[in-house]
C-alpha cells in the first residue's frame, strides 16, 4: 500500500463502511483506504434481544473483510495520531499516510474503569453483573435473566452520551416479561436508576413509556448514577442530589460510561469534549475543511446511533464530493435519529425525531404506541436493510 491515498476512512464500522460504500459507487469513485483492525463486524443494535434470549449472539457477528467496499483497500491497524495541519494520520503499527479527504469514524469507547469493581466483575459468573455493551459480556445478561430465582434486579444508565440511548431501559422491559413467563416476577422488584430526570427526551415517546413503566410495576429512581460497586456484596453505590446510596442487587445490568476514543480526544479534531469538531449540518469539520466525521465519534447533537448514521453518511458522501468537485457543499442532516423502543417480547414504540426532538415517523400510523409489526422490524427488518443495504451503500 502506497503511503498517499485520496480518501482515507478512519474505523471501518457502521459509519465507516457506509460512506466508504456510498464514495465507492459513484460514478467517478475515489481512491478509498479503510483503516480498520477488527476482522470481525458486529450489528450492535442486536445485543438487546441477544441479551433477552431471542438470538445467539454469534447472529450479530460478519467478517470484516465481507464489507470492505470494491475496490476499497482494508488498512488493518488502527489510528495512534492525527496531523490535520499536515493531513496525516499516523497508525499503531508505525506508519503514517497522507490524504486528499479524511472521514473519522472511530466510534466510541466504553469507559469500564471509571466504575470501581465493574470492569473486574461484569459478565463473571456469579457475580449478577451483566452488560448487553459488549460481545463478551451480552450472553451474561440472559445467564442472569433465565436464571433469576427473584429479589432485586437494577438496571442502570450513565450520564455520558452513549450509543443507542433506550438500551439501557429496553433490556428492563424484556426482563420484566422474562421473569413473569418464569414464574419469578412476584417476588422480584426492578429498578431503572437513571441520572435523567424522564425516561425520554421527546415528550410524545416519554408519556407512552411511562404508562408501559407503571403497567409493569418497575421503579424508576431520578437523577440516581452508578458510582461503584461492590460485587463481593453485590452492593451498588448511587450518587443522587444531595447524597450518596447504597442498593443490594441479585442482578444489575450496567451500561458503562462512554467516550469518544483517546486517540480523538487527544487530537487537533476534537472540541472541548473530546468529540470530532464537525457542522452539524454539512458535517464537515469546523476547523480542517477537508475532514469530514459522522457516527458515535462526532460532535453531532443528536442520539448516537446506527438509524443516525444512516441518514449521516448520505450527507457526508455527498459534500466529500462536492469538495473534490470544487463545488458548494449541497447535503444537510438534520439530526434525524431512531430508536426502537423495545418494550417486551413482541412489542415496540418505535421513536424517529431530529435535531429538535420533533417526532419524524416514518409510517402512517402514531409510532408512540406498542406494535407487534415494529417488533417485527426490529428483529428481521432491520438487521437486513443493516448487512444488505446500509453497508453496501444502497439504503
Amino acid at each position: 500500500m502506497k503511503d498517499h491515498v485520496e480518501v482515507l476512512v478512519v474505523g471501518g464500522g457502521s459509519a465507516g463502511l457506509t460512506v466508504a460504500a456510498r464514495l465507492r459507487n459513484h460514478p467517478n469513485p475515489p481512491e478509498v483506504a479503510i483503516l480498520e483492525p477488527n476482522t470481525k463486524h458486529y450489528y450492535q443494535p442486536l445485543w438487546t434481544l441477544v441479551g433477552a434470549g431471542v438470538f445467539p449472539k454469534e447472529a450479530s457477528e460478519r467478517n470484516e473483510a465481507d464489507f470492505i467496499p470494491p475496490g476499497a483497500t482494508w488498512l488493518q491497524d488502527a489510528a495512534e495520531s492525527f496531523d490535520p495541519e499536515n493531513n496525516r494520520v499516523t497508525t499503531r503499527a508505525g506508519k503514517t499516510y497522507s490524504y486528499d479527504f479524511l472521514v473519522v469514524a472511530a466510534g466510541l469507547q466504553l469507559d469500564w474503569e471509571k466504575i470501581p469493581g465493574l470492569k473486574e466483575s461484569v459478565g463473571k459468573p456469579g457475580t449478577g453483573v451483566c452488560s448487553n455493551y459488549d460481545y463478551n459480556t451480552v450472553t451474561s445478561t440472559w445467564d442472569n435473566i433465565r436464571n433469576f430465582k427473584g429479589g432485586t434486579a437494577i438496571f442502570t444508565e450513565p450520564s455520558t452520551m452513549i450509543k443507542c440511548g433506550g438500551a439501557p431501559q429496553k433490556i428492563m422491559y424484556l426482563a420484566d416479561d422474562a421473569f413473569r413467563r418464569q414464574g419469578v416476577r412476584e417476588r422480584s422488584r426492578l429498578l431503572y436508576c437513571s441520572p435523567k430526570k424522564t425516561i425520554f427526551a421527546v415528550k410524545k415517546y416519554a408519556d407512552e413509556l411511562d404508562k408501559v413503566i407503571a403497567r409493569k410495576g418497575l421503579e424508576p429512581r431520578w437523577e440516581h448514577e452508578l458510582k461503584a460497586l461492590h460485587p463481593e456484596r453485590k452492593e451498588a453505590v448511587f450518587t443522587y442530589p444531595g447524597g450518596e446510596v447504597t442498593m443490594p442487587y441479585d442482578m444489575i445490568h450496567v451500561t458503562p460510561p462512554m467516550s469518544a476514543p483517546d486517540v480523538i480526544k487527544k487530537s487537533p479534531l476534537a472540541n472541548a469534549d473530546g468529540w470530532v469538531d464537525v457542522d452539524k449540518h454539512t458535517l464537515q469539520h469546523t476547523t480542517y475543511k477537508n475532514v469530514f466525521g459522522l457516527g458515535d465519534n462526532s460532535s453531532l447533537p443528536t442520539s448516537k446511533t446506527g438509524a443516525a448514521i444512516r441518514k449521516q453518511a448520505p450527507v457526508v458522501a455527498e459534500n466529500l464530493l462536492k469538495l473534490r468537485a470544487k463545488e458548494p457543499l449541497g447535503a444537510s442532516y438534520d439530526g434525524y435519529t431512531s430508536c426502537p423502543l423495545v418494550t417486551g417480547y413482541g412489542s415496540l414504540i418505535l421513536a424517529e425525531f431530529d435535531y429538535d426532538k420533533n417526532p419524524a415517523e416514518s409510517f402512517p400510523f402514531d409510532q408512540s404506541k406498542e406494535r407487534y409489526s415494529m417488533y417485527l422490524l426490529k428483529k428481521v427488518g432491520l438487521p437486513n436493510l443493516y448487512w444488505h443495504g446500509m453497508l453496501r451503500g444502497r439504503a
